[in-house]
């Protein structure tokens, strides 16, 4: 397949953009710095240095022709996202230049906590846990359920990844995934795991206009 690839130079991204590779995908990975792109130039891989991600009219020739869009992007803390969103206003234009590119399919990752506990979920993460980081990290949760809301609007194929608190757990193939819902009890999982899960649902008919929840 041919990928774009947002949010490369992150710990998610980094691990999606080195396991599509590994798979035989052609990558375009579009960072702001090439510098913290941890990848050499090699055959398979395109490095696109983008200043500005809200800027559709860049994005769209970099979409042109390819099968499928993967977005790792988010804000780098709570404070960062209370004064300058990241993950909301990057997929508003991304989607916009995704229509203008004839590109449809799109995978993206936010956090588990956007969406209700799981299903089973016990009080503590009901009435405790889920509160607490709603209070904590607002800002960034209310940056991810916007860039959630302009994706569900969209006309895109499109599926929403939603793990626990990540770690960097080494690549294992090995966790729960629940279609349209949050993995009860999930509490961790590697940021290598996610890229497996963002890259798995990209053949998968069934994750097409669900968010999925995935934890170890």
């Amino acid at each position: 397949m041919k990928l774009t690839v947002f949010g490369a130079t992150g710990g998610v991204g980094h691990q999606v953009v080195r396991q599509a590779l590994d798979a035989g995908h052609r990558v375009t990975a579009v960072v702001r710095d090439p510098a913290r792109l941890a990848h050499p130039e090699g055959p398979g891989l395109d490095v696109v240095t983008v200043a500005d991600v809200t800027d559709a009219g860049a994005l769209a020739p970099l979409l042109a022709g390819r099968d499928a869009v993967i977005s790792a992007l988010g804000a780098r803390s709570n404070r960062q996202a209370k004064t300058e969103p990241v993950a909301g206003p990057a997929l508003r234009a991304i989607l916009t230049a995704m229509e203008r590119a004839g590109t449809e399919r799109l995978v993206a990752v936010s956090a588990a906590p956007v969406g209700p506990p799981g299903e089973g979920a016990d009080l503590l993460t009901r009435a405790v846990a889920y509160p607490l980081l709603h209070l904590l990290l607002r800002h960034s949760y209310a940056d991810l359920r916007e860039m959630e809301r302009v994706i569900a609007a969209s006309g895109a194929r499109w599926t929403v990844v939603r793990p626990p608190r990540l770690t960097g757990r080494p690549h294992t193939g090995a966790y729960r995934r629940v279609v349209g819902g949050n993995v009860p009890g999930g509490r961790t999982i590697g940021r290598a795991d996610v890229a497996d899960a963002l890259l798995a649902c990209l053949g998968d008919p069934a994750t097409e206009g669900k968010a999925v929840g995935v934890a170890a």
